[in-house]
């Protein structure tokens, strides 16, 4: 058996390799490093993919959620509604910013931003909600949209890890995620499903103003050279992560579809077992039917009852299987943003996951092999 990888990224570039390579090489030979015509080109065929009107690229995830927050003009003080249990980028973008992060517990079955904790924080300061479509699958959009209608929010969905996945609203349309509100950022960091050879990023939007705003802002705050109309930044995608990004967009699909059925294997092989919990899909489909394109599996996660994580986490890494737990601290607990607002019994769900999850490896080369390998020492573990 090959050595079991988090994320084989080697292994993946092997199969694509000579395209990459090639286009590389063109980019080195015409020295179009930035905003060169792969950027370009690669800025279209996402915007082709994802249906939408504007794709703005820029350095990584993190500059595209302050991007997003920039282009919208939200001021020092204002409300940001955000989930508890994430990665400290999301809300590390808004405190930067000198907004005020509001942060709220999730649904114990999706890992999702929990509707009702949203609705309850809303107060006059609140000026925007960031759905986090966490591991890989949709937060509720439609509950979202509505509450933000309602209380005229911007939402701003942080799509760093659910490029790909897709959601079905109530009355059966579909959109993919990062494309319904009304701006939204992803990540190209190596790991993620769509990933670059280095940092990378981009921001999406529907809105003709705002994307012209967020383009400027991208670049210093120039839409012409040397005269500066905004407060901006310096965030590019280089033309090197384009070509990655390039070979890898139109093999995207099959990406996700590998790691749903990856899911599916690892679902299979844990069904029944007392102290597994199962990822759960937000249509509710048990073991992921076969035409479900509501997750993407950025992480496949599991959750490992009567205090056991720890001990299998150590026991995976005893016998060189990789594993991550995601997240180890509640943001409200991080010191950097703790807040004599919270309040303990607020995030009753956030405080029991961080216990519990452990994320498998999870990627587009895994096999058969592996994952019983695997599943086994996850079983015969939570079983003595």
């Amino acid at each position: 058996m090959k050595k079991i990888q988090m994320v084989d990224l080697v292994g993946q570039y092997e199969e694509i390799k000579g395209q990459i390579n090639a286009s590389m090489q063109q980019v080195l030979e015409t020295a179009a490093f930035i905003n060169g015509p792969e950027v370009h080109a690669f800025q279209k065929e996402l915007e082709n993919y994802l249906g939408v009107k504007h794709v703005i690229p820029c350095a990584n995830g993190t500059d595209a959620l302050q991007i997003c927050m920039m282009g919208l003009g939200l001021k020092p003080g204002d409300e940001v509604i955000t989930a508890d249990f994430t990665f400290a980028a999301t809300v590390e973008v808004i405190a930067l910013l000198q907004l005020t992060p509001v942060l709220v517990d999730v649904e114990v079955d999706t890992f999702n931003i929990d509707i009702k904790a949203i609705e309850k924080a809303i107060t006059p300061k609140t000026k925007a909600i960031v759905p986090v479509h966490l591991f890989g699958q949709c937060a509720n959009m439609d509950a979202i949209m509505e509450i933000a209608e309602k209380h005229n929010l911007y939402v701003i969905e942080d799509n760093a890890q659910g490029i790909g996945a897709t959601h079905t609203f109530k009355d059966g349309k579909k959109a993919k995620s990062g494309t319904i509100g009304h701006v939204a950022s992803t990540s190209f960091f190596p790991s993620k499903n769509l990933g670059c050879y280095g940092d990378g990023g981009a921001i999406f939007t529907n809105d003709d103003d705002l994307a012209h705003i967020i383009r400027g802002i991208v670049n210093h705050g120039m839409y012409e050279r040397y005269h500066h109309d905004v407060v901006g930044v310096n965030s590019r995608l280089d033309s090197l992560q384009a070509t990655v990004l390039r070979a890898k967009l139109p093999r995207l699909d099959s990406y996700n579809a590998k790691r749903r059925a990856t899911a599916r294997k690892y679902n299979e092989a844990f069904k029944n077992q007392r102290d597994i919990i199962l990822p759960k899909t937000v249509n509710g489909c048990d073991g992921i039917c076969e035409v479900c394109d509501c997750h993407v599996f950025h992480q496949y996660t599991l959750r490992i009852l009567r205090e056991k994580r720890d001990r299998l986490v150590q026991h995976l890494n005893e016998n060189a299987v990789p594993c991550g737990v995601y997240y180890p601290i509640p943001l409200h607990l991080q010191k950097a943003y703790q807040d004599k607002r919270y309040n303990e019994a607020d995030f009753e769900v956030t405080n029991q996951l961080v216990k519990e999850v452990i994320s498998l490896p999870m990627h587009t080369e895994l096999d058969d092999e592996q994952i019983d390998f695997i599943a086994k020492l996850v079983i015969d573990f939570v079983n003595r």
